[in-house]
């Protein structure tokens, strides 16, 4: 089994199109900085099919911050979070004792892309429709790589994003066949309760 992660890896890593994935990382038996083991499971087993990671990118302790930067999901221990940009997807795996959390970003849902550059790290920042992810980067990435996964992000934008149901999941809000509208409490109007809601918010409904 470790040999087929291995050799499909090595497979993965040569598509790529820059040097930022490599098979070493993809196969789980070390880190883009450090000779450590990154997560519990291979990276490359996270991935659904034919999926590719075209750029990848990792950190230590800082972890994936969600809606601010303080608030993160950081790696324990020895363990590294790896962050997968595919064709579809951002996809970040951070290292746990036990198993790994899987923070999954898809690039319909994203209404913004920037990066920093930092002393200490470097990050990535993707804004949906309601929440910020920051992703935090080893401070060693060429800041070339860093643009380059954004502007691959930028390239798979949507010009009206899908809201995220709940925190990470991939699902858009749906209800009877139409997209649920990201509530605003800022302004009531009259006619609010002629508004269908669905978990909260209300429906948009423009089958006119």
């Amino acid at each position: 089994m470790r040999e087929d992660v291995i050799k499909r890896a090595e497979t993965v890593a040569e598509m790529a199109p820059g040097d930022s994935v490599t098979a070493g990382v993809l196969a789980g038996y070390k880190s883009r900085f450090s000779e450590s083991p990154p997560l519990n499971n291979p990276p490359l087993t996270y991935l659904d099919g034919a999926e590719a990671p075209a750029y990848l990118l990792t950190n230590g302790k800082r972890g994936i911050g969600r809606g601010t930067k303080r608030k993160t999901d950081s790696p324990v221990g020895d363990r590294r979070t790896v962050i997968l940009v595919t064709g579809r997807r951002t996809l970040c795996l951070i290292g746990k004792a036990e198993d790994d959390d899987v923070i999954e970003i898809p690039h319909e849902s994203v209404a913004d892309v920037t990066t920093k550059s930092g002393f200490r790290a470097h990050r990535l920042a993707l804004r949906t429709p309601r929440k910020m992810y920051h992703c935090w980067v080893h401070r060693k990435t060429d800041k070339a790589t860093l643009n380059a996964a954004a502007e691959f992000i930028e390239t798979h934008q949507q010009d009206r994003p899908d809201a995220i149901d709940g925190d990470d999941t991939a699902n858009r809000v749906m209800y009877r066949g139409r997209p649920v509208a990201p509530q605003d409490t800022t302004h009531e109007t009259e006619d609010s309760d002629q508004t269908t809601y669905y978990r909260g918010q209300p429906i948009d409904d423009d089958s006119d």
